[in-house]
């Protein structure tokens, strides 16, 4: 393997492998063949994520991975879940001991509530498990930022929670932050662009994404989605009813100060229509439950529905957020044994980790706008294994329509947006399990295309660069990627799809070399750059980079001389329009000019290979011409002035290419080459410096990693060969 092979190698985004190998028949029978294989995933990884919808046995495959880990294991889980732990830990013959402290920690695996976190010495464990730890992003954050330092230092780490919320970049953050995998400001700055919609995926970011997920977590909402039967785990049916009060409209509108009811107004407005009607929806919801000998839960959101509720219905028991843990654990193991019918509480208290399929029965007493709690709620009764259907009352007065009407429509993107969140990982993460093979081509190959004196390839500029003979370029010129991320493609091969400024210039480095030995000697390399500027999202400052200073360092350690600069003007007012930059706009002119800067200029940086030339340059440019363009500073390039670039741009792009302006190429072209010699732009883009080279009469070679761009750059200099034509024939 060559050392470039080697570096590309090393560019794609892997993660080590921390924990160790266990066979399979190493893993409880007990487990089903698609835990078993997760298991055995998440031992090898050490620090990973198991998402896996409810049901899928979670609590199983936590605590098999914790006893293959070795050594001491914390669990932290929600309330009430540890008891339930404890007791799948009986089934699998694993021993989990209920702690609330450090020094009631003797065994081997202990479980314990997040709220009793900071009660632990993790210096004292060899591996954690964060149960339904979703719940992260509901904790003040101090609070998740103290979990996530607290456990930085443990060896192995596992969390286990339902499927993420497919547009929910914090939950994924928090995730890949606490598992020492990515911070939320790597993740964003590789993979995501803020726009007016807030963050997103770029669009050549999506496969590169999932990949580095399916790296580290496991998404799957049934056994099929990684390549398992789902036998045994199909959804029993799920009813909806909607029970509905009615409202005093013209009330709620002399609260909201409105002459006529519209809407309602805010969390205030939803608030007042909640209580207006409470009465009257505990008197129903009373009724239908003491019509029923069955189990039931009913989820309420304010203490008064709860309270009334509960008196109005004998064999029930009240959950509060002021009860004790004991109680609060006490009167959940009462319902769960069956000697309490009619279990009252709020989803913020019982909502998330709980398995409750024993009941089939459940009432919203009420309910806001939160998706995420409605659905969390459902899933305690609604799950793999709950053998009966699920009946799903929802009682408000007809005023609160909007709230359930806004909940369901909020359900229904999720669930499209989960299944095409599944869809895109799931062929990464059957690779990672090792149950298909995964291709890492990226759909890289080669072709060329050779027409009248030119010759176009499409591949590696590195690579290609290497079929050009030693002593064969006359004179290069061209304009590198800029270190963007995933702007144009995907592929390790793009120099701008580098992490660190570091990686790209060892990228760069390896074309200045190949640049180097196909330059004729005493000829030059002319290279387009700018500074870029750095944003605090991404690089936790406003400022520049010396982009241009770092290229002359590069050019010049691979033997170039540094021969000289050309400043190209820009117009700073079309800058602050097309970037936005503060540094520019008028705004800032007037709160404080404490940031302007002015606009960033184009350079031409040339380099000269070392020896003697032997072919002398003439070029046909006059006295006057020479003054002009012998100014340290080009101030008559139109910015304008360029091949159109619209056919070559996909939707995926996340900027328009850029192409030189051809009034700029043809100053280059005709200073530093004679007619007849040959001219490389080694990122040809759309074939511009081609198109000049041509129509003046030289020959060019030109290389292209992106197919969009190769196939336009051909037609344009198949457009130049018949200008030319058309010259000489005129």
């Amino acid at each position: 393997m060559t050392a470039y092979a080697r570096f590309l190698e090393s560019k794609a985004i892997t993660l080590a492998l921390l924990g160790k190998e266990v066979a399979l028949g190493d893993i409880n029978p007990i487990l089903y063949p698609f835990q078993r294989q997760l298991v055995q995933w998440a031992v090898r990884k050490g620090r990973c994520a198991i998402f896996a919808d409810c049901g899928l046995g979670k609590t199983f495959m936590q605590l098999e991975w914790a006893k293959l880990m070795g050594g001491r294991c914390l669990v932290l889980a929600p309330l009430a879940v540890a008891q339930q732990t404890v007791a799948e830990g009986n089934s699998l013959g694993i021993t989990v001991n209920y702690v609330r402290e450090q020094r009631q920690v003797h065994s081997d695996i202990s479980i314990a509530n997040y709220e009793m976190a900071e009660r632990f010495d993790p210096a004292q464990f060899q591996s954690i498990v964060l149960d339904e730890s979703s719940i992260l992003k509901n904790f003040e954050g101090k609070i998740r930022t103290r979990l996530i330092e607290m456990f930085q230092q443990t060896p192995y780490r596992l969390c286990c929670t339902a499927t993420p919320a497919p547009n929910d970049i914090t939950e994924i953050a928090n995730h890949a932050e606490f598992l020492g995998v990515k911070t939320r400001q790597e993740m964003l700055a590789i993979y995501f662009v803020h726009d007016d919609e807030g963050w997103r995926l770029k669009g050549h970011a999506v496969n590169s994404f999932y990949k580095w997920m399916a790296g580290w977590s496991m998404m799957l909402k049934k056994p099929s989605d990684i390549g398992f039967s789902d036998e045994g785990y199909n959804l029993p049916k799920r009813t909806l009813t909607p029970v509905w009060i009615e409202g005093d409209a013209q009330a709620l509108a002399h609260a909201n100060g409105q002459l006529f009811l519209t809407t309602l107004k805010g969390i205030q407005g939803r608030t007042v229509a909640r209580r207006q009607t409470l009465g009257a929806k505990v008197y129903r919801a009373a009724e239908i439950i003491n019509a029923s000998n069955e189990q039931w839960i009913v989820w309420c959101g304010l203490n008064d529905e709860g309270r009334q509720l509960h008196k109005a219905v004998a064999d029930s028991t009240l959950v509060e957020g002021v009860d004790s843990i004991e109680v609060k654990t006490e009167r959940l193991g009462s319902f769960l044994s069956g000697e309490t019918r009619v279990m009252v509480s709020k989803s913020s208290i019982f909502g998330f980790g709980l398995n409750l399929q024993q009941c089939h029965n459940m009432m919203f007493l009420g309910m806001d706008d939160s998706y995420e709690s409605f659905y969390q709620a459902i899933r305690r009764c609604w799950r793999f294994g709950q053998k009966h259907p699920v009946n799903i009352q929802v009682v408000l007065s007809d005023i609160e329509r909007p709230i359930l009407e806004n909940v369901l429509a909020k359900q229904l993107r999720s669930w499209q947006m989960a299944e095409q969140l599944v869809g895109h990982i799931q062929e990464y993460e059957k690779s990672e399990l090792g149950i298909t093979q995964s291709s890492t081509t990226n759909g890289y190959h080669t072709t060329q295309t050779e027409g009248e004196n030119y010759r176009m390839m499409l591949g590696d500029c590195v690579e290609r660069c290497r079929e050009l003979g030693d002593d064969s370029i006359d004179f290069s010129l061209f304009s590198p990627p800029f270190m963007a991320l995933y702007t144009y493609n995907d592929s390790e091969r793009d120099m701008g799809n580098s992490r660190t400024d570091a990686e790209f210039f060892e990228h760069f480095a390896f074309l200045a070399a190949e640049l180097h030995r196909v330059t004729k000697p005493g000829r030059n390399v002319a290279v387009h750059v700018a500074q870029v500027a750095t944003t605090l999202g991404v690089d936790g400052i406003i400022g520049l980079k010396d982009f241009r200073g770092k290229v002359i360092e590069l050019f010049q350690a691979a033997g170039f001389a540094y021969h000289g600069d050309i400043t190209v003007d820009k117009n700073p007012q079309a800058q602050a329009i097309r970037t936005h930059s503060k540094a520019l706009l008028f705004a800032q002119l007037k709160k404080d000019a404490s940031w302007l800067r002015p606009g960033l200029a184009d350079y031409v940086l040339l380099f000269r290979k070392q020896g003697e030339n032997q072919v002398a340059v003439h070029p046909d440019i006059s006295n006057d011409e020479w003054i002009t363009w012998a100014h340290p500073v080009w101030y008559d390039i139109r910015e304008t002035d360029t091949l159109n670039a619209r056919s070559a741009t996909t939707e995926r792009d996340e900027r328009h290419i850029c192409p030189l302006q051809l009034g700029l190429i043809e100053r280059c072209i005709r200073l530093w080459t004679n007619k007849g010699e040959t001219v490389l732009s080694p990122f040809a883009g759309i074939g511009s410096e081609g198109h000049e080279a041509i129509r003046l009469g030289r020959k060019f070679v030109g290389i292209e990693l992106k197919e969009s761009y190769y196939k336009t750059a051909v037609k344009n200099l198949e457009d130049a060969v018949s200008q030319s034509k058309q010259g000489m024939l005129f």
